[in-house]
């Protein structure tokens, strides 16, 4: 990923603006730096927060370098979840449709499924592995919290026909005796969380 100065999306327009103006003059400084164009892809970040003006500005100096994907940066930090979408959607279409567009910060499953459709391709976020380390588990119904003492005799996976190691071996009852009290437990839910969403995105191909 290029260098940007990022900064929360709710901030004052000067600073933002000057952080849009800043991420625009160091991308070229970053292609200048970068040693390994032939094994690795270097993103520029797209920055503006809410303001679709600058969003728009710097989507056009970014996408004049040519690079070979592009990120949507700067969201995900706390602002209302309408604005978040409307401005993915906006920068979204604004993006090359023929080179992957990243939104960065983004791991939770209803966030994945809404972003996905508005355009996006990638995502990347520390979600999925610390909901885990809380005992929460992502299913197709929605988050499953196995600290809850319904589950302790629960003998069913956290997903029934889900593939992974977790669900294959671990019951809801033994999750729940371990999550919070053992690190295993992360592990186990960390695994099953991260496959649902690669298998969220294999479905939405």
């Amino acid at each position: 990923m290029a260098l940007d100065d990022v900064v929360a999306s709710t901030t004052g327009p000067e600073r933002m603006k000057e952080a849009n103006e800043r991420t625009i003059r160091w991308i070229d400084r970053c292609f200048e730096g970068h040693q390994k164009p032939q094994l690795q892809n270097l993103f520029p970040i797209i920055q503006g927060g809410l303001d679709k003006d600058l969003r728009k500005e710097c989507v056009e100096e970014l996408v004049s370098k040519n690079a070979p994907g592009y990120a949507i940066g700067g969201l995900s930090g706390g602002e209302e979840k309408t604005l978040f979408v409307e401005i993915v959607h906006y920068t979204a279409q604004l993006m090359p449709k023929n080179k992957p567009r990243y939104l960065m910060g983004v791991g939770h499953p209803v966030d994945i499924l809404i972003c996905a459709c508005l355009g996006v391709d990638m995502f990347d976020c520390v979600f999925p592995t610390r909901t885990a380390r809380f005992g929460t588990a992502f299913s197709q119904y929605g988050d499953i919290r196995l600290r809850h003492t319904k589950f302790k005799y629960d003998l069913s996976p956290i997903q029934v026909g889900c593939e992974c190691e977790t669900c294959q071996n671990y019951s809801k009852s033994f999750l729940n005796s371990v999550v919070t009290r053992e690190e295993v437990a992360a592990h186990h839910l960390s695994k099953h969380n991260i496959h649902f969403n690669l298998n969220l995105m294999r479905g939405l191909q």
